[in-house]
């Protein structure tokens, strides 16, 4: 294995990423199998657990909570299917969220023996983990896509642009990720805290209800949530079959590019104490 280089801009990561990608490839697949190692049904829980937390979140929400969308016309009831649909397509977006800042906090922790090893790039795990949550994205997109096709008809040919929407959130999410591992190991307390914020963030995100249907005041508080917005895009392509907010998304691309800087930047600088505390 080369030895990395330790370069703290992106232009170093893209060269890393590019050296290492066997690797994180390799790792990637690992993290993914080794979750189900040992399980009857193996890969198959990785649509099975979306499929069911759908099943439940609709059920409390739409039967318990009677919680409507308001997209049905005057007069008619609204259907549990399309209120599951919109339901989905905000828990995918913040499913891979959560996953990988929940998780960040004890990356290099729960890996110590790659700290001792000097040729070995300490910052490609978080984007190990980002990979993980990614398939399992993928997965519960699949299963969205079925949902739809089979209670709706021929999904719109805009889902194709879910990646085009989901990339500034990604790269938000890994320099998000970057600081937490690194704050894991220094601060162990981060790792306690990161559950309750992004359970927060579940709940201040149209995930469970329609943003128009917030007061306006309550509404710039739920836009604040980085979530909100990357939530709406998927809506507009997966349900609406309309494009995305191409100027929104690109803004947010250049705000996630400047923090995923800074989060790698602040990886690298303080990797060097990680085998001392550890």
């Amino acid at each position: 294995m080369s030895v990395p280089q330790k370069t703290s801009n992106l232009y170093g990561l893209s060269k890393n990423l590019i050296l290492h990608r066997h690797l994180i490839f390799q790792m990637t697949k690992r993290e993914v199998i080794g979750r189900y190692r040992g399980s009857v049904l193996g890969l198959l829980w990785s649509f099975l657990n979306p499929l069911m937390m759908l099943s439940v979140y609709t059920f409390v929400f739409s039967v318990v909570f009677k919680s409507r969308w308001g997209i049905s016309p005057p007069g008619t009831e609204e259907s549990k299917t399309m209120f599951a649909i919109m339901l989905f397509a905000g828990l995918i977006v913040h499913a891979v969220f959560a996953e990988v800042i929940n998780r960040s906090p004890s990356i290099v922790l729960s890996n110590v023996n790659y700290v001792k090893k000097v040729v070995f790039p300490l910052e490609i795990l978080p984007i190990v983990t980002l990979g993980a949550a990614l398939f399992h994205g993928l997965v519960s997109l699949s299963v969205l896509i079925l949902a739809y096709s089979a209670f709706q008809g021929v999904p719109h040919a805009t889902v194709l642009l879910a990646p085009v929407v989901m990339l500034p959130l990604i790269v938000l999410t890994l320099g998000l990720a970057w600081i937490l591992a690194s704050l894991g190991v220094y601060l162990q307390d981060v790792g306690q805290t990161t559950g309750i914020i992004t359970t927060i963030m579940l709940f201040l995100s149209p995930v469970f209800f329609p943003l128009h249907s917030l007061p306006e005041q309550y509404q710039t508080v739920i836009l604040l949530n980085p979530l909100t917005f990357i939530i709406e895009q998927m809506r507009e392509i997966i349900v609406w079959g309309r494009l995305p907010d191409f100027m929104g998304l690109g803004i947010y691309l250049i705000v996630s590019l400047f923090i995923a800087a800074a989060g790698y930047a602040w990886f690298q600088k303080t990797r060097s104490g990680f085998a001392d505390v550890l």
